[in-house]
């Protein structure tokens, strides 16, 4: 088995160090060093079959893509996760793995081989466990998609439409970290038996195929996952899928950045996976302090869909959506509809949110189709309608809905979206109506970025603290 060694002082190897101190107590942990002049010289040498508690692998950027996919199903602990760590070059390039003539260890036996570049869970060699506590981070994972074939173990073979840059099969714990994902037919996909996953400070755009609009960004559908930091651009031209399509129960979207797709969320039921509907977070879901852009053309007028899409409605979510804190802006020449329900059962309780429509002319539409909506404290466009004939002003029990023409924001023109000093968003009151402030502690920084937001900015609508104000 080849390890690498790292000097400390020029004298005793860290990684010898490392194992020397965990073998008192049973246990090991190596680091595999991938990549030019390193001891692998690519991660199809790597043993991933055999991978252990505690162990690191680095594949290191290189001029060239890595032409390689591979199945992870081991298990980290909790405190010792297995990591597979991409290492930028000096201009912060991440290493590239290629899906299109990638070529599968030959050591690897797994099912679904064709669904991912990389995917997590469901093998016969490694023997098939539950994949847990595992970390993938600064990679760029691209071309699972036909054309694009690859070598494995039947030989050459085409990506499907529904291949993805990152399938999860199944698994625990997994955290997808500062990774680009593009150029598949999704960029990141899991699958009902998965659980507790972490989208964290990861690109995801250019995905999708032409024609189609089962493809998308990211395809989900797990029992508890968090999306933030994130930056989700427009999907590959002429693709229809959406940005986010989730059918997930715990879902919560915060601090992200979402431009383009057909919808920029698309959060409907859950199918015929009934694990996920029977999981009581099923009927809440958690949108806040992100930025949703919809650009002229771009498919669907519609920002948010929820609820369901398979025709059974005893199958839709039928719960409460919590959209608070974000910053909507559309630069549609028409009618912009802001939430679309699945039914007649499904809530949105909306408050302290920015959302603009910027040509002249076009009009904001709160609510396409039937269901509940609770208006609290956000800023409108002063073009602006509940749903067909009923006016935002007249909204039974809305509270302290302000609209206007200029919201104020710092530079529209470069998508700087923070408040200016005297922006009309500075002068709205503290409290935040629905007790949600607590949950803004933070903002996104263009790109895949964050920092804490002020508690006293908290009562500001939108997804950012007004330029100036603490």
């Amino acid at each position: 088995m080849k390890r690498s060694f790292r000097t400390l002082t020029g004298r005793i190897p860290i990684l010898l160090v490392s194992v020397l101190a965990t073998t008192a107590c049973g246990l090991r942990a190596a680091t595999y060093e991938v990549g030019p002049g390193m001891p692998l010289g690519e991660p199809g040498e790597v043993p991933w079959e055999s991978l252990l508690a505690g162990d690191v692998v680095r594949i290191h950027a290189r001029k060239e893509p890595y032409r390689a996919k591979w199945v992870l199903c081991v298990r980290g602990e909790a405190e010792r996760p297995i990591r597979v760590l991409g290492v930028p070059d000096q201009q912060g390039a991440l290493p590239v793995i290629e899906g299109d003539g990638a070529v599968t260890r030959t050591e690897l036996d797994f099912w679904a081989e064709d669904r991912a570049v990389i995917k997590i869970g469901g093998a016969n060699r490694p023997a098939d466990l539950e994949p847990a506590h595992l970390v993938l981070e600064n990679l760029h994972i691209r071309g699972a998609r036909p054309p694009h074939a690859f070598t494995g173990r039947k030989g050459r073979r085409e990506y499907p439409r529904n291949a993805a840059s990152i399938y999860i099969e199944k698994g625990e714990h997994i955290t997808i970290r500062g990774c680009t994902l593009e150029d598949s037919g999704n960029g990141l996909m899991t699958a009902y038996q998965t659980r507790d996953i972490l989208v964290e400070s990861c690109h995801i755009f250019g995905n999708g195929i032409e024609g189609s609009i089962a493809e998308h960004n990211s395809y989900t559908a797990t029992h508890g996952i968090i999306y933030q930091y994130n930056r989700f651009g427009p999907l590959r031209d002429g693709c229809g899928g959406n940005n986010l399509k989730d059918r997930s129960a715990g879902l919560v979207v915060r601090h992200n950045w979402l431009e383009g797709g057909n919808r920029q969320l698309d959060l409907v039921d859950g199918s015929d996976h009934e694990s996920i509907r029977a999981d009581p977070r099923y009927r809440t879901t958690h949108v806040h302090g992100n930025v949703l852009i919809e650009r002229e053309g771009d498919g669907n007028n519609q920002i948010v869909h929820y609820g369901g899409d398979s025709g059974n409605e005893g199958w839709y979510r039928g719960g409460v959506l919590r959209f608070h804190h974000n910053t909507v802006i559309s630069g549609r020449k028409g009618i912009t509809t802001l939430f679309r329900l699945s039914s007649a059962g499904e809530s949105v309780e909306c408050f302290r949110n920015v959302v603009h429509v910027q040509e002249p002319g076009a009009k904001l539409q709160l609510l396409g189709s039937p269901g509940n909506l609770a208006l609290r404290h956000c800023w409108l466009s002063a073009r602006c309608d509940v749903s067909p004939g009923i006016t935002a002003d007249g909204l039974p029990g809305s509270e302290g809905v302000r609209f206007g023409g200029d919201p104020g924001f710092m530079d529209p023109d470069r998508q700087d979206f923070r408040p200016r000093a005297g922006s009309p968003l500075a002068a709205f009151p503290r409290g935040d109506g629905a007790g949600r402030a607590g949950e803004v502690a933070h903002e996104y920084v263009p790109h895949q970025q964050h920092r804490e937001r002020a508690g006293a900015s908290r009562a500001v609508p939108g997804a950012f603290a007004p330029v100036g104000q603490p």
